[in-house]
């Protein structure tokens, strides 16, 4: 391989690509931020500028050393890149929190990981692949979680189906001691009360009223 032939970058492409990963993170982050994630957009911002960072060293960050004799040096310039997809793994890990039955997280812990990858591709020059996979990101978070809890709704049977509404980072314990059996559970954290959707095997009236005197309890609403 020739000198002419080693792939360089100026420096105006550089910070265009560092600008356009920093955006597309934080595009992402402002929606996790929004709804008081335990990652936001400062953090999301950071995890797609380093990857694109990252990205742009393996590619383009050896070229003097490649570049320094008659021929030059074979390298992967994917090496560097590669590793950014398992250790990432360790920051979305910790955004991971179980609490009881439930485990909080998961998406924010996924949404990290996804801008990981945004970041890689627009240090490798993959603009669309950037904003597109950006654009179907907030989608997924915002437009289909919505669809996905109206289709559920419907097709999930209403009976036997309890929300209950407690003040903000109130513990399910005290739920946990009196219901019946559970077939599902979900836990939803607001900002400023937490959102508790169970499916028992039996719901009556005594049960609500047990429910309602709970002092974390703010509401229960129960399809008969």
């Amino acid at each position: 391989m020739l000198l002419a032939e080693v792939p360089s970058l100026d420096d105006v492409h550089v910070v265009l690509r560092l600008a356009v990963a920093a955006g597309l993170g934080a595009a992402v982050g402002f929606e996790r931020e929004l709804r008081d994630r335990e990652a936001g957009m400062r953090t999301h911002l950071l995890v797609a500028l380093g990857s694109c960072l990252f990205t742009l060293i393996s590619a383009y960050g050896f070229h003097d050393f490649l570049a320094s004799g008659d021929t030059v040096v074979r390298a992967d310039p994917s090496r560097i890149a590669a590793q950014i997809v398992t250790g990432i793994g360790f920051l979305g890990a910790g955004a991971i929190i179980r609490e009881g039955l439930s485990v909080r997280g998961l998406t924010t812990a996924g949404s990290l990981w996804v801008v990981a990858a945004i970041g890689m591709a627009v240090g490798a020059g993959f603009y669309w692949a950037g904003v597109a996979t950006t654009a179907l990101t907030l989608f997924a978070l915002g437009p289909l979680r919505i669809l996905g809890h109206s289709i559920i709704e419907r097709v999930r049977p209403e009976e036997n189906r309890v929300i209950i509404e407690l003040a903000a980072d109130h513990s399910v314990e005290p739920l946990l001691a009196i219901l019946p059996e559970i077939h599902q559970l979900e836990v939803e954290d607001q900002r400023d009360r937490r959102i508790v959707r169970l499916e028992l095997d039996a719901v009556d009236d005594a049960l609500i009223a047990k429910l309602t005197d709970l002092p974390s309890v703010v509401g229960v609403r129960w399809q008969k």
